[in-house]
């Protein structure tokens, strides 16, 4: 169904395929009214998109998507409406860029030593153009530089999941991330919940921290969610009394068939998380 709401969206400053500006006036012309640009680890398009979003009447809330770490595993916490210039999103941004590059520093280092050739980090980078590096790039480089064939080979044989490129990042504790959102004046979400590879009660357990931490909400409608998939979230949304958020995750056009605006419709019994936002 199409929402007027889009709260989980990606632009060129991270891992997405149009620029912030494109991105408004792509959800502008979805029909979108209210769009949150959700970056990873960045705020480097919120400017560009503010500027967008108000020759174009959308109503655009503060954004970013946090990448950390809870019982060993990678969990992505939405941080929606906070003060983008204050001192705890100055830092988090800070923290979360520096782990990225780290991590980059090792797909480097690791691919120079398994194909036993310089893998030079600044050519990377000017791969990635001003956005974050990620193994994309590096896949990218290996194409033109003929060490792959293909993409798809360079992911198989050494960026794929338990190939030499797969390096996870030294990302903070998920009690962390959610204290830069709620110091920062945001609403912490916990995002696609219904995608993370745990058993009931181990999710139980992680909602339990991130509502001890300061979390407030759960995404409810997202992307390409299945109905049983939305009635697990809604279930536990209800059990814990979190608040509900909606979006594509809108990355660029013709991946997983998504577009801007494009969900489950939101479910009539949850309290939505835009109701607490201080423009509301």
């Amino acid at each position: 169904m199409a929402s007027v709401i889009d709260l989980h969206c990606h632009s060129t400053a991270s891992d997405g395929k149009l620029a912030p500006s494109a991105l408004v006036e792509r959800a502008a012309g979805q029909g979108v009214e209210v769009l949150a640009l959700t970056d990873h680890d960045t705020l480097a398009g919120q400017q560009e998109a503010r500027g967008a979003a108000e020759r174009l009447g959308i109503q655009l809330v503060s954004g970013i998507e946090l990448s950390c770490v809870w019982g060993g595993a990678t969990i992505h916490i939405v941080g929606l409406d906070m003060q983008l210039d204050s001192a705890a999103m100055q830092q988090a941004e800070v923290a979360q860029l520096e782990a990225r590059k780290q991590r980059a520093h090792t797909i480097a280092e690791r691919l120079s030593r398994r194909l036993h050739t310089d893998i030079p980090l600044a050519e990377i980078q000017r791969y990635a153009g001003g956005e974050l590096v990620g193994r994309p790039h590096f896949a990218q480089y290996l194409v033109d530089q003929q060490l792959v064939p293909s993409m798809a080979v360079a992911f198989k044989k050494y960026l794929g999941a338990g190939k030499p490129g797969d390096v996870k990042a030294n990302w903070p504790a998920l009690e962390q991330v959610v204290r830069w959102i709620v110091d920062a004046g945001g609403i912490a979400v916990l995002a696609h919940a219904h995608l993370y590879k745990m058993t009931r009660t181990k999710l139980r357990a992680c909602i339990s921290d991130f509502i001890d931490a300061g979390g407030r909400a759960l995404e409810v409608s997202y992307g390409n969610m299945d109905a049983d998939q939305q009635r697990r979230m809604v279930a536990l949304a209800q059990e814990f009394e979190l608040l509900g958020s909606c979006g594509s995750d809108f990355h660029g056009p013709n991946r997983f068939g998504l577009d801007l605006g494009v969900m489950p419709a939101f479910p009539a019994d949850i309290e939505p998380v835009w109701q607490h936002f201080r423009s509301a």
